[in-house]
């Protein structure tokens, strides 16, 4: 799981109390430092499509450059789950960041993750550590410098050193700093591929492109490490096209309009936050209108399935009274809910299905 990951290359580092449940240490070989690099997006199963575009991924896919291991992220499989599961070594239950946004309890507010900055407070938001404040070695993330202090960053990275990348720096000149800072472990991340699967679509020219330049920038990080560091390439969910007759949106449909108070989540995972006493008729509504194309539960139930793993009580909340989960390739838009730029992606992600939560694990180890 993607919530073991960390705290194996932290073992990696020899730090004091991580497990190495993956067996990352063996891969490493002789390494005793670590970078850790996500891929935003490039899931497992769509490692095989990428590696047409990159040398370096077609080597891995091959079994002839690093070790290719398959991992799995929490559900959602969306990013701020997934980086703040990664970062804490937890499931989606107990940090509590169950969506790429989420109903604030008690308000007909909805937290977007990723435009989150102090509000809600990310200590109460996420009241677990992460792995970096816990792991006894010095650790830094090399991010996009906007996101320094912003609440997901806190939530998934608090406890290592931040070191920005401005518009125009080198990522790999920008690692080599943080290592020769004394970091035995670098966590950073490139959003390329995702961002051109959401916009232009899976198997797109400009797809391509983001899988030649992620495979590239693994090149030059494995050209520039020290002769005592490993490389671990992960990512944080996959994803598929969603064409446009198999997309509903709940404004067009009354059906899936009626007792809906809050809409969060996203158009393949959503929690649906209902007027009083309209629960039951939430459920029965969307279950009708959806089919077999979801599967549809109340809060109850999906906790009961242990899809988030063990809920906290002071979570429960923020778990829709009726949450849906796509089991094809459809989506359930929004509109007036969420922004129209979301009603004009064309891959998304955050099911169940094996091509969205299957994740690579590549470690490029030492002799």
């Amino acid at each position: 799981m993607i919530s073991e990951i960390l705290p194996s290359a932290f073992a990696v580092a020899r730090a004091t109390g991580c497990v190495d449940t993956l067996g990352l240490t063996e891969r490493a070989g002789a390494a005793r430092r670590v970078v850790l690099l996500l891929v935003d997006g490039l899931g497992y199963d769509l490692l095989p499509r990428a590696a047409q575009s990159s040398p370096l991924l077609a080597e891995v896919v091959a079994g002839r450059a690093g070790i290719l291991d398959e991992q799995m992220c929490a559900l959602p499989s969306t990013t701020p789950t997934s980086v703040v599961g990664l970062g804490t070594g937890r499931p989606p239950g107990e940090h509590g960041v169950l969506g790429f946004t989420l109903n604030i309890p008690g308000t007909d507010r909805v937290l977007t993750h990723i435009q989150w900055a102090t509000d809600p407070d990310p200590a109460t938001w996420v009241p677990v550590p992460t792995v970096y404040s816990l792991a006894g070695e010095p650790s830094a993330v090399v991010l996009p410098a906007m996101f320094h202090g912003s609440g997901l960053t806190r939530a998934a990275y608090g406890g290592a050193a931040f070191f920005g990348l401005g518009r125009g720096d080198d990522h790999v000149v920008a690692v080599g700093r943080a290592l020769d800072a004394g970091a035995s472990l670098v966590m950073t991340y490139t959003s390329r591929v995702d961002t051109a699967a959401h916009t232009y679509g899976i198997a797109s020219p400009q797809w391509a492109a983001a899988c030649r330049s992620a495979g590239e920038l693994i090149e030059r990080m494995l050209a520039a490490l020290p002769a005592d560091a490993a490389l671990i390439v992960t990512a944080d969910h996959g994803g598929l096209n969603v064409p446009p007759e198999a997309r509903l949106d709940i404004a067009a449909d009354p059906r899936l309009s009626a007792g809906v108070r809050v809409v969060a989540g996203e158009p393949r995972f959503r929690h649906l936050h209902t007027v009083d006493g309209a629960r039951h008729d939430v459920h029965a509504a969307w279950s009708a209108v959806l089919g077999s194309h979801a599967t549809v539960l109340t809060r109850d139930q999906a906790v009961d399935s242990g899809m988030f793993g063990p809920v906290r009580a002071e979570h429960l909340d923020r778990i829709g009274d009726v949450v849906m989960v796509s089991n094809d390739d459809s989506a359930v838009l929004a509109s007036g809910h969420e922004p129209d730029k979301v009603a004009e992606l064309i891959a998304f992600h955050g099911s169940a299905t094996h091509v969205e939560t299957a994740i690579p694990l590549i470690t490029f180890g030492r002799d």
